[in-house]
């Protein structure tokens, strides 16, 4: 009988665990770009990088694994992944976006694929009745972002899934915030959940990675069919890196999530903070489904400040987070979505969905809880000298 482990004890213990050859505890890295075929009338497993790599290939098993998926499929960066999920479409499909979704989704949205002909929809997906409004005969795919990007508005996916199945559309869902370790949107329903490895998973600031995983096989081999056409495959050194972060996922989005909850109650009492967003706060619109379909709030918040130069001077005066564009490191980053995530949205798109001048994201890192707040304060106190 096959022992079933915790999550986080299958973090650590998989079929790669060791090198059966070798008896390694690390999964080799093979740089190959071509294998040799020893038969003439039948290739091996493996026959060029593009189209599959040993090391790439047990991330992508270990990632189908962690989300309870059929199929785990490697890109070179998050776009990758999703823009490639996204040409399971056709000219003339129409697909349900969430309306604060990720800046590079957005452009990929309304700059590429309006290119080939496939219509979109931004809807607050907050609101499931707002939802079935918008699902047209043409409708293929409902695309969750949740916590979104960077409201950190809550998707009852559960309830997206019964509608998108009532009309035959698939649901994809971008899982980088919570990842597997908070969030399983396939247990849930999902057809596709996507990530940005580049953030939690691998958790450490050095590698650009994406993955996909899909909740039956058959949608998974037209997904790989994609991956291999348009090549944008991540590479074994990369794949080995996003297999270390995983490792300790665990214990660093456990750390994170709690400091976390910490800065934003502490945020929530400020005089210069306008208003907090973080899923583990109770008087979150969202907080009641996050907690029904996630096991954490996660390590990401976001505040607003009164304006722009507010901002500004938060950020010139704040000493611990690096200030910088990305999320889920083990260093804290503090970006400024009108001019990094989200600066492909115009000023009237953003402050449409909410997305103002003054709205700052935090992703906390593994620094001291105490020292960061400490950080914020003296921060917030040059801030509110502004007028």
């Amino acid at each position: 009988m096959e022992q079933i482990y915790s999550f986080q004890t299958q973090l650590l213990h998989n079929r790669h665990k060791f090198n059966q050859e070798t008896g390694a505890v690390s999964v080799p890295v093979q740089h190959a770009s071509t294998f040799h075929q020893k038969d003439f009338d039948r290739f091996g497993v493996y026959d060029y990088s593009r189209s599959g790599n040993p090391t790439r290939a047990a991330l992508e098993e270990a990632i189908a694994e962690l989300e309870g998926g059929k199929r785990g499929l490697a890109f070179s960066s998050g776009m990758a992944a999703i823009s490639t999920a996204f040409l399971l479409l056709s000219q003339g499909d129409h697909v349900l976006i969430t309306e604060d979704v990720y800046g590079g989704t957005y452009r990929m949205i309304t700059s590429v694929l309006n290119r080939f002909g496939i219509e979109h929809s931004f809807v607050d997906m907050t609101n499931l009745h707002e939802v079935a409004q918008n699902i047209r005969e043409n409708t293929k795919l409902i695309y969750m972002e949740t916590p979104s990007n960077p409201l950190l508005k809550v998707t009852d996916i559960r309830g997206i899934v019964k509608l998108a199945k009532a009309h035959r559309c698939l649901t994809f869902v971008d899982n980088t915030f919570m990842t597997p370790a908070l969030q399983r949107p396939l247990d849930l329903g999902a057809d596709v959940v996507l990530h940005s490895a580049t953030k939690f998973l691998s958790g450490h600031s050095d590698v650009l990675a994406g993955l996909a995983v899909t909740k039956d096989e058959e949608l998974g081999e037209r997904l790989y069919q994609l991956q291999n056409a348009f090549g944008a495959v991540l590479g074994a050194h990369d794949s080995w890196l996003v297999l270390r972060g995983i490792k300790t996922l665990h214990v660093r989005l456990e750390q994170s999530s709690r400091t976390a909850l910490y800065l934003a109650e502490y945020l929530q009492k400020q005089e210069g903070v306008e208003k907090v967003y973080y899923p583990g706060l109770t008087d979150h619109e969202g907080f009641a489904v996050h907690s029904y379909q996630a096991a954490g709030s996660g390590a990401v918040l976001s505040f607003e400040l009164a304006n722009e130069e507010a901002v500004r001077q938060f950020v010139n005066h704040i000493k611990i987070p690096v200030f910088a564009v990305s999320l889920g490191a083990v260093e804290s980053i503090l970006s400024y979505p009108a001019k990094m995530s989200h600066a492909a949205m115009s000023r009237e798109e953003r402050y449409k969905r909410g997305i103002t001048d003054g709205l700052l994201r935090l992703s906390v890192g593994l620094e001291s809880a105490e020292d960061l707040v400490k950080d914020c304060r003296q921060a917030l106190e040059v801030a509110q000298t502004v007028k």
